[in-house]
């Protein structure tokens, strides 16, 4: 059974990260490109988080998260931490990238104000529906299971992972989303969240990377003057890692 569920959200990454490729971009100034509108990139992350709000009344998906469970209590009796720090490692290879001279789609302003809008509306959304849902972990330490923050986060980093460097190769994105498959997995594996809180984190996470990028151009415009590129900007950030709420401070230049 637990091998089924690896499948099938490794088959919910590998999906999203292959789909991603219709994505259409559109050249806004000499350094930022953000993505055109289309409803089409709305079909996997409405896909992911239709299947996570349909199993929070589904008998049958309820039926499947028990089963799972059943499964990792009966045959994994270590749980491992890495969710945690992998949860940050698709939107920080970005950085990483550029510091190596990689340089992706963005200049360092405009990702980092689209990493930051991504963030905030992910956050928001995550933070609201573990307001109203109420929905018990599986290992009942907690009633704030849906939607994993964990794999929201994952799955926001790889999008913006994948936006920033699909240009230069697609296995950029393909790496992220591997990572992002592998936070959701170890939420599961660790007891810590169902299939269907990691499904609906996985669409929060990639849809909220494509709404920043969305919108960027209006923000910018709103934040930046045309002669503004060297100055430099403070934003506060919040960040939740499951168990902790708090606020960051991110200065762009």
């Amino acid at each position: 059974m637990f091998r089924k569920t690896v499948f099938l959200v490794f088959l919910f990454g590998l999906f999203s990260a292959n789909a991603q490729q219709n994505d259409s971009i559109t050249k806004i100034d000499s350094t930022s490109h953000n993505l055109k509108f289309n409803y089409k990139q709305l079909i996997i992350p409405s896909v992911l988080i239709g299947y996570g709000v349909i199993g929070l009344e589904s008998d049958q998906l309820l039926s499947f998260n028990h089963q799972i469970k059943a499964e990792v209590t009966e045959d994994i009796d270590n749980k491992i931490t890495i969710d945690d720090f992998s949860q940050y490692a698709p939107a920080a290879s970005v950085y990483a990238l550029n510091a190596f001279g990689v340089k992706g789609k963005n200049n360092m302003r405009d990702r980092s104000v689209i990493l930051v809008t991504s963030y905030a509306i992910m956050a928001t959304t995550v933070l609201g529906l573990k307001s109203i849902s109420h929905v018990e972990r599986p290992d009942g330490s907690s009633n704030n299971s849906f939607p994993s923050g964990h794999t929201a986060t994952a799955f926001m980093g790889a999008e913006f992972l994948y936006q920033e460097y699909k240009d230069k190769s697609i296995w950029y994105g393909i790496a992220g989303y591997a990572v992002a498959t592998g936070t959701g997995l170890f939420r599961i594996y660790n007891n810590r969240h169902w299939l269907t809180d990691v499904a609906a984190g996985a669409g929060i996470g990639i849809l909220s990377t494509k709404i920043a990028y969305w919108i960027n151009p209006y923000i910018t415009k709103k934040l930046f003057k045309s002669d503004s590129e060297n100055k430099s900007t403070s934003m506060i950030m919040p960040f939740y890692n499951g168990q902790q709420y708090g606020l960051g401070f991110a200065k762009i230049f």
